[in-house]
């Protein structure tokens, strides 16, 4: 199936959701986010057992949210925002089902969270990871400020998030963010011998494993949502927020207050 921004294609218990929007880095829009949404809900209907994400094209996995959509949006409106791709997050997370993340190029902002959201990541020697949101003049809004914590160390979590940091695949695969990493040529195959193996699995125990792991990060966890929503949404309409926007869309170094 497809979409006007996404694709799904499913067969022997496989969905491949692939966002399509390669000569923008496959950054998310409202209606990206739109159809990510009814690609998952399409996904279990069809009752797939496992679930890809990935990008189109060699460049991007998901370069993050599209800044030149997002970069006049008032508090209300970030905050509507904010809660979509969170919502996105929480589809990954609760899909009856493994969901992998084959990350085969730029994986910023919003693409890093949605990563982060999957059960499994497998990074292609391309990739480049990051939560690069502070040199945007905001911070994680679509649940990095938990996902991460999950992965790797508080320590490390704050450095990635304050200093806005960009990994490669092996750095990434050191601080625990991706499981592994193949050559770029072989991520395809590669993710899709896994989801083959994964989806003869027996449907019922994978559930119930997903559950009982997943049940262990969410003790708590709605709390962080909701605050790091409001604060994401409240730096919009600040003067860091719209030059380091403007900055990016003007192709520039930001000049912050």
């Amino acid at each position: 199936m497809s979409w006007n921004t996404v694709t799904l294609d499913i067969a022997d218990g496989v969905a491949r959701l692939t966002v399509d929007r390669p000569d923008a880095l496959n950054a998310m829009n409202s209606e990206t986010l739109d159809e990510i949404t009814a690609a998952i809900a399409e996904a279990e209907r069809e009752e797939a057992r496992v679930l890809v994400l990935t990008g189109a094209g060699d460049d991007a996995f998901i370069a993050g949210a599209d800044i030149d959509y997002m970069k006049e949006f008032s508090t209300p409106e970030a905050l509507a925002y904010a809660e979509r791709g969170q919502a996105v997050v929480r589809d990954l997370q609760s899909f009856p089902g493994v969901t992998i993340a084959a990350i085969n190029g730029y994986a910023f902002g919003g693409g890093c969270e949605f990563a982060l959201a999957c059960d499994l990541r497998v990074a292609s020697e391309r990739a480049v990871i990051g939560q690069t949101e502070i040199d945007l003049g905001i911070i994680p809004g679509w649940g990095g400020t938990q996902l991460l914590q999950r992965l790797v160390s508080d320590e490390t979590a704050r450095r990635l998030i304050y200093f806005g940091d960009r990994l490669d695949a092996q750095d990434a695969y050191e601080q625990g963010l991706v499981g592994e990493v193949v050559a770029h040529d072989d991520l395809s195959d590669h993710v899709d011998e896994m989801a083959a193996t994964l989806a003869a699995k027996p449907r019922n125990a994978l559930y119930a494993a997903k559950e009982a792991l997943n049940a262990y990060h969410e003790t708590g966890g709605e709390g962080g949502f909701t605050v790091e929503r409001r604060a994401w949404s409240g730096l919009f309409g600040t003067a860091d927020q719209r030059e380091g926007m403007e900055a990016f869309v003007e192709k520039r170094d930001p000049e912050f207050e």
